[in-house]
C-alpha cells in the first residue's frame, strides 16, 4: 500500500510591494465562463491569466527581448467567487524572481452586477493567483532574462532568489490504492494551441468535471494548485487518477498506456 503524502503547509500568497508598479486590464465575464451557479469556472480563470499575461508582454518591450515563457505551476485562491454578470479587473505584478524564472502574481476582482437572469445580490469577487513562469529560448530551453527584463521585474519585489519547490506529489498512487476509479478524459483538437501544446484552460476543464462530485470544496474558499510536468500533445490518451482525503482532492493526469504523470492537481479548502 502506498502512503499518503503530507500536504505542503499553507502559505498565503504575498501582497504587492508598496509602491510597486503593476499592469492592469479589464475583461468582461461571459456566459461561457461560468457554471450553472453563475460562478466563474477555474478554466475561465486560466484564460484570464493567459490573456493578461499576453497583454502585459505586449505592453512592454518583453515581446521583443523576452517573448517566450512557459508556466510550470499555477496557484488559484478562490476567496470570493466571481460571478456573471460583471467585469474582471486583473492586476499583474512580479512577486519573486531569479535569473531564469519568476512568480507572477495576478489579483482578479469583480463588482457583481445583476440582470434578469441573475437578479441575486452576491458579494464582490476576489481571486488571488500566482504562476511560476520560466523564461525559455526558441528551442524551449530555460534561458536567462535579459538585463532590462530582470531590472524591471526586480523593482516589483525584494525576493530575487526564487527557487522551485513542488507543492503537489508528482508520484501517482497505484490504482488499487485509491477508492475512486480511474476515469478517461477525452481531448479535442480545439484544446490545443498553435504550438501543439494543451491549453492551460483545458487542464482545468477536466478538474471542473471532478469538482461536480465535490461541491463542498467549491462552496467555500479554496485553493487549486496545478503543476505541469510533461507536455501533452494532440492525440494523447489521458486518464485521471483521483484521491479524496479530508478537505483535499488530488488528481494525477496520466498520459498514454504507460500512464506517465503529465500534470498534478490539488484542490483544498483555505484555512
Amino acid at each position: 500500500m502506498s502512503t499518503i503524502d503530507t500536504p505542503v503547509p499553507f502559505e498565503p500568497l504575498g501582497d504587492r510591494k508598496e509602491g510597486a508598479r503593476y499592469f492592469e486590464a479589464d475583461y468582461r465575464v461571459r456566459t461561457d465562463d461560468v457554471d450553472q451557479e453563475m460562478r466563474v469556472r477555474l478554466d475561465a480563470v486560466a484564460r484570464y491569466l493567459q490573456d493578461v499575461a499576453n497583454d502585459n508582454i505586449e505592453a512592454t518591450e518583453f515581446s521583443d527581448t523576452d517573448p517566450f515563457w512557459i508556466v510550470r505551476r499555477t496557484v488559484i485562491d478562490v476567496i470570493r467567487p466571481i460571478s456573471w454578470p460583471g467585469t474582471v479587473t486583473a492586476q499583474r505584478w512580479c512577486g519573486a524572481l531569479s535569473t531564469r524564472w519568476t512568480n507572477m502574481r495576478v489579483r482578479l476582482t469583480a463588482t457583481h452586477e445583476t440582470n434578469r437572469f441573475n437578479p441575486e445580490d452576491r458579494p464582490d469577487g476576489l481571486i488571488e493567483t500566482e504562476a511560476f513562469w520560466i523564461n525559455v529560448n526558441e528551442q524551449g530551453m530555460p534561458s536567462r532574462l535579459t538585463d532590462d527584463a530582470f531590472e524591471l521585474l526586480a523593482q516589483m519585489t525584494d525576493e530575487h532568489r526564487l527557487r522551485w519547490k513542488s507543492m503537489n506529489s508528482d508520484k501517482a498512487p497505484a490504482a488499487t490504492d485509491v477508492e475512486l476509479p480511474d476515469r478517461p478524459h477525452p481531448l479535442r483538437i480545439t484544446d490545443f494551441d498553435p504550438f501543439k501544446h494543451l491549453n492551460n484552460a483545458a487542464y482545468l476543464e477536466a478538474i471542473e468535471d471532478e469538482l461536480v462530485d465535490h461541491p463542498d470544496l467549491v462552496d467555500k474558499p479554496h485553493r487549486l494548485v496545478i503543476e505541469y510536468l510533461r507536455p501533452i500533445v494532440p492525440r494523447s490518451q489521458l486518464t485521471l487518477r483521483r484521491r479524496r482525503v479530508g478537505d483535499r482532492l488530488e488528481v494525477w493526469i496520466l498520459m498514454g498506456d504507460e500512464q506517465v504523470v503529465a500534470s498534478t492537481v490539488s484542490v483544498t479548502l483555505l484555512p
